[in-house]
């Protein structure tokens, strides 16, 4: 499937809560990335700080900065989330904000590479966490890389007034460097405004609703055992299928006659 991104505009409605619940629940081999330049959270909450030396993006970036090794050195910065399977990937994000010097400038090698993922043995889904868009240095070559870009945002007012504005952003990004229409989806947490009435104020799709569970976001956050039957996680779980079935339709756009609408296409 290769990327699926996950972002946010202003505000923190769950970006990193809503990407490690589909990559507990992923059916297919996967890497979670945390490529929010903010910093990355989840060694030190989910995983309660429990492995021990420096690893993630950030001691990747600074190696191939020095020796152009992210090939080989890739996997053994990765943390299994489901020992020993190797199904289920974490690439943690940079913990020292000095470390977020060196991960701006190889946005493009990640994505790169992140891409190439997809056609290895085995084939790896890449999950990215993105993180705030308003923040220095955002991924954006990993957005313009993505299979899909989930706009996470929550459902009320405040929220979706500042969501409005980083659609456009987005959009005019992916115009400007050529992406494929189709990529951007919004994805909503909590309730709020209904469904329909968000895609058609934002004019985006909405590709799915995570229901608010605060216990289960906070096992998330702070780490915890995490429950398959709760509300998140089978929201989440339920998310994979129209990820796919907007890939298959992406796919399909791109291998049609040019000039011919694809058959239900949006």
């Amino acid at each position: 499937m290769a990327i699926v991104a996950l972002v946010s505009a202003k505000g923190s409605p769950g970006v990193t809560s809503s990407a490690l619940a589909c990559a507990l629940t992923w059916h297919r081999r996967l890497v979670l990335a945390e490529c929010d330049p903010a910093g990355g959270s989840i060694m030190a909450g989910y995983l309660r700080g429990t492995l021990d030396g420096p690893r993630g993006i950030g001691e990747l970036a600074v190696g191939e900065l020095r020796d152009g090794n992210l090939e080989q050195a890739f996997w053994s910065q990765l943390v299994d989330l489901d020992a020993p399977k190797r199904e289920r990937l974490l690439l943690p994000g940079v913990v020292d904000p000095a470390q977020a010097g060196s991960v701006t400038p190889l946005w493009q090698r990640f994505a790169d590479f992140f891409t190439d993922l997809e056609r290895g043995q085995p084939p790896y889904d890449v999950l990215v966490d993105c993180g705030r868009l308003n923040v220095a240095g955002p991924p954006w070559p990993i957005l313009r890389a993505a299979t899909v870009v989930l706009l996470v945002t929550r459902a009320n007012l405040p929220d979706l007034s500042v969501t409005r504005s980083t659609v456009r952003a987005i959009e005019r990004d992916l115009v400007e460097h050529r992406v494929p229409p189709g990529t951007l989806r919004l994805l909503l947490v909590g309730d709020g405004h209904g469904t329909g009435e968000i895609s058609k104020a934002l004019r985006v799709p909405v590709i799915a609703r995570l229901p608010h569970d605060p216990r289960t976001a906070e096992v998330l956050t702070l780490g915890g055992t995490v429950r398959g039957n709760r509300p998140l996680m089978r929201a989440a779980g339920a998310l994979e299928a129209p990820v796919r079935a907007l890939l298959d339709q992406r796919l399909a756009r791109l291998a049609w006659p040019a000039g011919e609408e694809v058959p239900g296409a949006v």
